[in-house]
């Protein structure tokens, strides 16, 4: 998976050198949040937050509910890692506070002679038990030592062995990058491993401790690796690993596109120049799946609309270019091996050729988003005889509230699924005018759920 890095600091998207050094900003976090959400996950990293400086979290709020984000920066108790969960993040990403031992667990297990620095195994703990393995990430962000720093740093690294750094990549801890990343593991389902002496110069980034790190946690714990990274054969180098790489300057630069690194990142030489592509509507209904080559993908990026490998003509194709039933891309997604695809699409009409609406079933599934697209185009397109069409503010309320009392009042269970049905009809009805999609309610169900 190829990750895009949203870095914020000051409400701005920035670039930073080395984590210090001011290279770039954009002021558009938004746009950029939908626009990388197409090729995987993006990593929104609040700087300020994490330097102890302030926060960035209204500016950060809205892009959890636009994109999959994964989320860091200053995360420092197990309640507010729930929060962010519940506005939406997929991820939390926690970097110091994972090696800053408590004076008492220091002194009393020998973590770490002279005590500040060991894994908080504490913290780790309530983290898991709060919002589960599987949604936390640690940053084991690495310096590399030589003789010089030996006075701060442990000599279990070796001249030239990577060390864990905290603060804002400020504070040297001590610990090795290889071993306490093998005690982190059982804590989280993915490490972040940032390279920070080339963070932010293009300069390549260091194989030698990311291959270290995919030999020693790689079977159970997956490396997202990132620092230095400019060129498409250091993305392919990283994906042979099976290692996902995370995106800043180079992306911001135009040094590497996104859709050329999310195509390099993929396993071709498994699947054979071909990968199957499943394309899913957003309601979760399975539409179609074809075949994609390398041709296909970068057409589906630049159409916006999906395209396939026909194998039958052995041509390049995109679904609807005669019918117009185009499958409209919202985002694309490889699975665990990087040898398949899954596509969230906007179908513009039926998919299959015999007409049906998917090729996996005969009718259209009924579902609440298809109700309100219903509903949207009576009030755009109305037509004669059409009754949603005469719904205006003041019908649809009264219509709400007359439906609501006749289903509190129904007696069997028919009667009780007749009324529902008009309640939800008209409840939707008046979403629609207030401009309140399915989504958004959805969505805030959701954060309740994970509150």
């Amino acid at each position: 998976m190829v990750i895009a890095s949203i870095d914020i600091q000051g409400g701005k998207v920035v670039q930073l050198k080395q984590g210090s050094e001011l290279v770039l900003q954009r002021d558009n976090p938004p746009e950029l949040a939908e626009e990388f959400d197409r090729y995987g996950e993006v990593a929104v990293i609040d700087l300020d937050a994490a330097m102890g400086k302030g926060n960035n979290a209204e500016l950060i709020k809205p892009l959890l509910r636009k994109a999959e984000c994964r989320v860091g920066g200053g995360i420092r108790t197990p309640e507010q890692a729930r929060e962010l969960i519940s506005m939406g993040a997929r991820k939390i990403i926690i970097g110091s506070l994972a090696f800053r031992a408590s004076k008492e667990k220091t002194e009393n297990n020998g973590e770490k002679a002279g005590g500040e620095f060991g894994l908080n195994r504490p913290f780790l703990e309530a983290l898991v038990k709060t919002i589960g393995r599987e949604r936390i990430i640690i940053a084991v962000d690495a310096k590399k030592t030589t003789a010089a720093d030996t006075e701060n740093s442990s000599a279990r690294h070796g001249a030239r062995g990577y060390e864990i750094t905290v603060d804002g990549w400020k504070t040297p801890t001590g610990l090795p990058l290889i071993e306490t990343a093998a005690e982190a593991a059982p804590y989280a389902s993915e490490l972040l491993f940032t390279c920070i002496d080339r963070e932010g110069t293009m300069s390549g980034i260091d194989l030698a401790p990311v291959k270290q790190l995919c030999d020693t946690v790689g079977k159970d714990t997956r490396i997202t690796a990132a620092g230095g990274v400019s060129t498409l054969e250091e993305v392919e180098a990283l994906a042979a690993l099976g290692c996902d790489v995370q995106l800043g300057m180079a992306l911001y630069t135009g040094k590497i596109n996104l859709a050329d690194a999310f195509i390099t990142s993929l396993n071709w030489e498994k699947s054979g120049g071909l990968i199957p592509l499943i394309a899913q509507a957003g309601d979760g209904q399975v539409m179609m799946i074809g075949f994609t080559d390398t041709e296909a993908l970068a057409e589906t990026f630049k159409r916006g609309n999906v395209c396939f490998h026909s194998r039958t003509r052995n041509k390049l194709w995109m679904k609807g270019e005669n019918s117009g039933n185009t499958l409209k891309l919202l985002r694309l997604r490889a699975d665990c091996d990087r040898d398949a695809l899954l596509a969230i699409v906007k179908p513009s009409g039926p998919v299959c050729h015999t007409g049906a609406w998917s090729c996996f079933d005969i009718n259209r599934r009924y579902t609440w988003e298809y109700l309100q697209s219903i509903i949207a185009d009576r009030f755009r397109n109305p037509v004669p005889g059409s009754y949603t069409a005469t719904l205006d503010d003041e019908l649809v309320r009264e219509k709400i509230t007359e439906e609501a009392e006749e289903l509190c009042t129904a007696k069997t269970h028919e009667e009780k699924v007749w009324e529902a049905a008009d309640l939800l009809y008209f409840t939707t009805a008046l979403m629609t005018r207030e401009n309140i999609t399915i989504a958004e309610v959805l969505d805030e169900l959701d954060r309740r759920h994970k509150r």
